[in-house]
């Protein structure tokens, strides 16, 4: 018996677009992150790879695009389970800024540790925003201590639970189980699976609106490492 997991980085968004740091700002997808997120649906139907249920963060992008993508694979009907622990990284005071007048004030390299780097955190959020984020976190209804700033090792740690408790006991269900997510919560969610090495994580790179299907054994032991990247 195999069983089978999809990760989706949600479509374009607004920021994206935009070339700014998003983390947990709750922004939108852009008309051609609809059309990602409706291409990675047609290509799940087209291959077979039709999900049972779906996970996703608790920000828009990823919902939409969770959304989009099971509406064209005609599994709209499908459960979706929300949670913060898929939420993206969170930038802390980086988030909002473009990232190139980031680069240009703090230099390339030190934009480049706080992006790439593996455990390295980016400057904490003030006072102000952080209150401002949890009036968002709070409304949510999920229990959570909303980080201030996060590295990548941090999205690992809160990820891992979530792998662990709700996303295998899934799959061992026989569930096909599609993850819509984020660049950074998807690359924490490969490194578990695949039992990259800390350098290796941070060269990965997770295009948005195309589906990653994983094949596991019984032992939950992925049956090519990387899985199979789903494209047009």
């Amino acid at each position: 018996m195999t069983f089978k997991l999809i990760l989706l980085r949600h479509g374009q968004s607004t920021w994206n677009e935009k070339n700014l740091f998003t983390g947990w700002e709750d922004v939108g997808i852009t008309q051609n992150g609809r059309v990602e997120a409706t291409q990675a649906g047609a290509l799940l139907k087209r291959y077979n790879h039709l999900p049972d249920l779906s996970h996703t963060s608790l920000l828009r992008r990823a919902i939409t695009t969770s959304n989009i993508a099971l509406d064209a694979a005609d599994r709209h009907w499908v459960p979706i389970t929300k949670n913060w622990r898929l939420n993206e990284r969170h930038y802390g005071a980086l988030q909002g800024l473009n990232k190139k007048t980031t680069a240009e004030k703090y230099g390339d390299e030190q934009v480049k540790i706080w992006r790439r780097s593996y455990d390295v955190q980016p400057p904490p959020m003030s006072d102000d925003a952080y209150q401002e984020q949890n009036k968002y976190t709070r409304v949510q209804g999920q229990s959570i201590q909303a980080p201030r700033t996060e590295s990548l090792k941090d999205v690992v740690a809160r990820v891992e639970p979530y792998w662990n408790e709700n996303i295998i006991p899934d799959l061992r269900s026989g569930k096909t189980v599609l993850v819509a997510a984020h660049g950074n919560s998807l690359r924490a969610l490969v490194k578990i699976i695949d039992c990259l090495g800390d350098e290796e994580v941070v060269e990965l790179n997770i295009p948005t609106g195309t589906p990653i299907v994983y094949e596991f054994d019984e032992s939950l032991r992925p049956i090519v490492k990387g899985g199979k990247w789903l494209q047009e």
